[in-house]
């Protein structure tokens, strides 16, 4: 009977052997994997010091060869055709390994702390609307894959990490994050495409720590003197250690573009997150190489930080909304009507991942017939008592025409704000007044923690919480 066992165990170890061969591969690079499609996609790993390494893609059967370095490690650039799969992609320095289940899409990198992190099955007695009929109605066979990096903090950048790629099946849907699910279950819907999530999120996480040492330098309001430390990598709030552990292992996976959903945890740091976010933009644009890669973001929701009155996450979601002038070619989902004011977390993910999408359709992919942008604030004019208030918005103006308007606040020069009347007057403009504030100075709008929204765009998509005044 041992004998018999002994024998089962080598021929398993045997079978196992093409999975040992002397070529290894980082954890984001296997089966079931999304390649970018029409790129020069990135492939790396390890071999012997000087090896030749050899690359044949099904697709094409044309090899791409390349010679490990001192060190052993090898990067190669395979160029992939348009969206198709599945293939499969031979990879060998005289061992074949050979990666399955391949496909050939749309793949994007999403990262940021709980509410990226939120998984679609949801939070402990924290529900995702519409959970059960997503999960359950998941097949295998639909082409969504993704891919999430397990938690791990390092004091300094490591080259690898621990990730697979999971196919669409409900046990991997119920576990991915909800918002980047239902924004490639959109964009996978209306391209026709397969579609990649390369995912990384920690809950309660600030921007910094998603940031590198040598862009964490240029603010020196942030001692980085720990990372010289011994025990330098145990907690992931510090500046850099969930960048060094989490995304320096998946670069340079070949994108299309980022999803950032994140914030919350800066609140109070409005003022910084203004100079931190565009940095951290410009930080994962080099990393990849492509100044040009989208960017959509999430603007934080309202909830009950400090009282109904208080205006820190207000200022936080400010500083958001002013970072899309500061960040070439992004977008922002405003969630000013999706929030919680009970629950940091709020169930309604499927907008949130869809208004992403939307942005990425229409910006990216060239999609006409909405507008997907959120109408923003552009200027204020006094006339006869009442403020006339000018918004960027997309064709088909401001909505609802007719309906009175929740939400907005008037103040003269005593800076006390009052409510006010508000109504649409014309395609971008509102006209604000309010009895008590005769010769108004300035105007808010959902600028607290309980908000009542009702500013829209035709289709749907909020205006932002916005302020005409810069009272301390």
């Amino acid at each position: 009977m041992k004998h018999k066992m002994l024998t089962a165990a080598l021929l398993a170890a045997l079978a196992a052997l093409p999975l040992q061969a002397k070529v290894v591969l980082p954890s984001v690079i296997g089966d079931h994997m999304v390649l970018q499609q029409n790129s020069q996609a990135a492939l790396w790993g390890r071999a012997d010091a000087g090896s030749r390494v050899t690359i044949r893609p099904s697709w094409s059967g044309q090899t791409v060869a390349v010679e490990a370095d001192a060190g052993g490690r090898w990067q190669a650039r395979v160029a992939t055709p348009a969206a198709g799969g599945p293939y499969e992609i031979e990879i060998s320095d005289g061992e074949a390994l050979v990666l399955r289940d391949v496909l050939v899409g749309e793949v994007w990198f999403c990262s940021g702390q709980s509410n990226m992190e939120m998984p679609v099955e949801g939070f402990g007695c924290q529900p995702v609307e519409g959970a059960a009929d997503v999960i359950l109605g998941a097949r295998a066979g639909r082409p969504i894959r993704m891919c999430t990096v397990q938690k791990k903090i390092s004091g300094s950048p490591l080259e690898e990490c621990t990730a697979r790629w999971e196919t669409n099946t409900p046990e991997s849907v119920a576990r991915a994050s909800a918002t980047a699910y239902f924004f490639a279950d959109c964009l996978q819907e209306v391209l026709g495409v397969p579609v990649g999530l390369l995912i990384a999120d920690w809950g309660g996480t600030p921007i910094e720590a998603w940031m590198d040492r040598e862009t964490m330098a240029a603010f020196p309001e942030f001692d980085l003197a720990f990372l010289e430390k011994e025990g330098a990598d145990r907690s992931p709030y510090a500046p850099t250690v969930l960048y060094n552990g989490m995304v320096s292992p998946v670069v340079p996976y070949t994108l299309r573009g980022f999803l950032w959903y994140q914030g919350e945890a800066n609140r109070g740091r409005a003022a910084q997150y203004r100079r931190l976010q565009p940095e951290y933009v410009k930080m994962m644009r080099r990393k990849w190489g492509n100044e040009a890669m989208p960017f959509y973001y999430v603007q934080i929701a309202p909830f009950n930080y400090g009282g109904p009155e208080d205006v820190q996450g207000a200022l936080l979601r400010e500083a958001q909304m002013k970072n899309l002038e500061d960040i070439p070619r992004s977008g922002m989902a405003v969630t000013l009507d999706i929030g919680d004011y009970d629950c940091i977390h709020p169930a309604k993910k499927k907008e949130v991942g869809r208004r992403l999408a939307y942005l990425a359709l229409t910006q990216e992919y060239g999609m006409k017939g909405i507008s997907a942008e959120a109408p923003l604030y552009e200027s204020m004019a006094v006339k006869e008592g009442k403020v006339e208030l000018t918004f960027r918005v997309g064709h088909l103006g401001l909505a609802p025409l007719g309906h009175a308007l929740t939400g907005f606040e008037v103040a003269g020069e005593d800076r006390k704000f009052h409510p006010a009347q508000a109504f649409i007057t014309a395609w971008n403009r509102v006209t604000v007044s309010c009895p008590e504030v005769p010769q108004p100075a300035a105007v808010r709008y959902c600028f607290k923690d309980r908000v009542e929204p009702s500013l829209y765009n035709c289709f749907g998509i909020p205006a932002s919480s916005f302020r005409t005044d810069d009272w301390e």
